[in-house]
């Protein structure tokens, strides 16, 4: 015999312990028994973003297989989501686009010059180098050049090399040459070496110099080159055999 009760509240006798009506258990006012809510019913896209909070779906249950409604990309903007599959990877993360390209193993910037035409130094006077022409621009962002000032396309730890051909047509030898890197009018690093002999009446050397500079503001973090011979006037040859590179290592 079936019985039917009509109430509009049914009041729990125990606060505690809510009411139970044939195994489900409810207490202030929500569904307490475990898996008491199975999928079959909820109602399709009954779950919008509103009802899900920040970080509640933890790593394992995303499966990245599974991801669908993406559309392929032509371009990667700065602040863009990228997700990428990596078995080594223990989280997604936001990425910008240029650790997206260095996660890839691609540089941001890279790009090398040539001294156009020669430069010429009195004995211990130092001389910036200013006639520079662009060899290979490497990538799609490159330094820019105003009479020997180079001038960073973005803020960033860099590598900058310096190699330049010095000769002297005189039959002096030099106890030695100088070589420096500045940055912002302050010398970041500095190499030296002398002029030894490649047949009568001519001296050379080749310099090179590296160092790996903080360029944390573009206007005023700006590079050049310079030379200082001793003894005697010197220059510096200009074409393939004296050039400057530039490559971003990673960002400040």
């Amino acid at each position: 015999m079936s019985s039917i009760v009509k109430v509009d509240t049914i009041q729990e006798n125990t606060s505690a312990n809510g009411i139970t009506v044939d195994g489900l258990n409810i207490k202030d006012s929500k569904l307490v028994t475990a898996n008491s809510v199975i999928a079959s019913n909820i109602t399709a896209d009954a779950i919008d973003a509103t009802k899900i909070a920040d970080n509640a779906i933890s790593e394992e249950h995303l499966d990245v297989t599974s991801i669908t409604g993406h559309t392929a990309e032509t371009s990667i903007a700065d602040g863009d989501l990228v997700l990428i599959h990596d078995a080594s990877a223990s989280a997604l993360k936001k990425m910008t686009k240029a650790n997206f390209v260095s996660g890839l193993g691609g540089l941001e910037v890279a790009n090398s010059w040539y001294v156009s035409s020669d430069t010429s130094a009195s004995s211990n006077t130092e001389t910036k180098i200013t006639a520079f022409a662009s060899q290979s621009t490497g990538t799609g962002t490159v330094f820019s050049n105003s009479s020997g000032t180079f001038t960073a396309p973005s803020t960033g730890i860099y590598l900058v090399i310096s190699s330049f051909a010095c000769y002297s047509n005189g039959t002096s030898f030099y106890p030695y040459i100088v070589s420096r890197i500045k940055k912002g009018g302050s010398v970041r690093t500095t190499s030296q070496n002398a002029i030894y002999s490649e047949g009568s009446g001519n001296r050379w050397c080749q310099l090179v110099t590296t160092g790996i500079i903080d360029i944390t503001n573009t206007s005023s973090d700006t590079i050049t080159f310079h030379f200082q011979p001793a003894g005697a006037s010197a220059n510096v040859e200009n074409g393939n055999t004296s050039q400057v590179q530039f490559i971003k290592l990673a960002d400040t």
